[in-house]
């Protein structure tokens, strides 16, 4: 295993650290900036990258190191980094998919919990550049993302593996050498790097901090980036389960796309692109943002049944996306199967998001609903996302226009699916109505 270097010596000794990184010198008290709040609720969706030289061997990321023999260790930090070499490597192409997905945000494991860095440290020799690629990952991330327009959010775990187990601890995530409150050279050590990521990239707008120790983190973050937003630190981040009712304030749920966070292999089962589309509907209808991980090969390509499943978000996003970015919940997210959002700015307009049910919605079938806790305000205009209304193709006899009444029942609606998406003209994901000038009769949110 390699020896550590002299600066992870010192701050391992708890001898000649920097002040910055000295727990009492971190200011308290400092918070997410409610207007960036407000903003990234407006986002909807961000892609995940878990990402590191384990993918290699397509194991979970990290926590194989937990439990591990010696030899597996020796051989996890001295041998696996010869192999990580992503020729292929293309963050543009990462970006442009996740921004035709509909993407706002990418979050990429700059470093996970087995410590090793995706971007040149000083601070620890097991990182990019001790593999053959040694180019710095994290810099041509961060470009990828400011020259396609997405938000550029940093993961960051501050329980170290090889740093802990330098110290002499057993590799885990319990006890107080894995607290950076209770662990001053872990911390020295993070903060070391911490400063490198928030002061070497330009502004980065969003840090995941991955730890059950993690405030300390968070303030240095504040005051080195006082403009970046941390979430999980800071917010709800439900992980694999999206709640039952509307969260107050910002919250994301994060999911991975298959069974494991970092690139599996085999014996991988995944999403379906309509299982996607489901649940970012439900999270958005909730108030959330919803953070959907890709993982990519070692070779740094992104894995072909992950891009198709993107591509059918894309598809999906490219026509609805409308009801997903800059939206708010409703005093009411649902009515049956129906889900409803608000647009962000404007109270009276709703978004009405109806699934297929039992049977594909055929391109060209009228369908009515009856939506109870709605009522008309006014000059109420009715619309189908992505469709005119006025054409049905090959069928030009037909008027496929939209039409709505307020009965005493609720605001009856009529629709007719009439853009042509795929070629059996049987789409088979959720079609959103559009109604402007609108109100809710009721204020219950079920």
């Amino acid at each position: 295993m390699q020896k550590p270097n002299s600066r992870m010596m010192a701050a391992e000794s708890g001898m000649e650290i920097d002040p910055v990184a000295d727990p009492s010198s971190v200011p308290s008290g400092l918070r997410n900036d409610p207007a960036l709040c407000e903003q990234f609720m407006d986002w909807g969706v961000g892609l995940f990258i878990h990402w590191g030289l384990d993918s290699e061997l397509g194991t979970v990321i990290s926590h194989s190191m937990v439990g591990a023999s010696e030899d597996y260790l020796e051989r996890f930090v001295d041998e696996l980094p010869e192999y990580f070499d992503p020729r292929d490597f293309d963050p543009e192409a990462w970006a442009k998919l996740a921004r035709l997905a509909g993407f706002k945000y990418m979050v990429l494991t700059t470093k996970h919990h087995s410590g090793f860095c995706l971007w040149p440290t000083e601070t620890t020799e097991f990182s990019i550049a001790r593999t053959p690629y040694r180019r710095d990952i994290v810099r041509s991330f961060v470009d990828a993302c400011r020259k396609h327009g997405l938000k550029v959010g940093f993961y960051f775990s501050p329980e170290d593996f090889l740093f802990m187990h330098r110290q002499g601890h057993d590799i885990t995530r319990n006890g107080e050498h894995a607290n950076i409150s209770t662990n001053p050279g872990l911390f020295a050590h993070d903060a070391a790097q911490i400063r490198e990521l928030f002061t070497n990239y330009g502004p980065i707008d969003m840090a995941f901090l991955d730890a059950f120790d993690n405030a300390l983190i968070a303030q240095l973050i504040h005051e080195l980036q006082p403009a970046c937003l941390v979430t999980r630190g800071e917010m709800k981040t439900p992980e694999h389960k999206i709640p039952d009712e509307p969260l107050p304030g910002p919250w994301e749920a994060c999911f991975t796309l298959g069974t494991q966070w970092q690139f599996k292999p085999t014996n991988e089962v995944y999403k379906t692109g309509g299982e996607l589309i489901r649940m970012l509907i439900e999270v958005r209808a909730k108030g959330g943002n919803l953070l959907i991980n890709m993982g990519p090969e070692p070779s740094g390509r992104i894995p072909f049944e992950q891009e198709r499943i993107f591509r059918e978000l894309a598809l999906w996003m490219f026509v609805n996306g409308e009801c997903i970015h800059g939206i708010r919940p409703c005093p009411r997210i649902r009515e049956g199967d129906l889900w409803f959002t608000r647009g962000g700015k404007d109270e009276g307009t709703v978004y009405v998001i109806i699934p297929q049910g039992e049977t594909p919605w055929k391109r060209g079938e009228r369908r009515e609903y009856t939506l109870r806790s709605l009522r008309t305000d006014g000059e109420t205009r009715i619309s189908v996302l992505g469709q005119n209304s006025r054409v049905l193709e090959y069928r030009p006899a037909e008027c496929p226009e939209c039409r709505m009444a307020q009965t005493e029942e609720g605001l009856r609606i009529s629709v007719v699916r009439a853009q042509r998406l795929y070629n059996n003209n049987q789409w088979p994901n959720p079609v959103v109505v559009k109604l402007e000038g609108v109100s809710f009769a009721a204020t219950d949110r079920t």
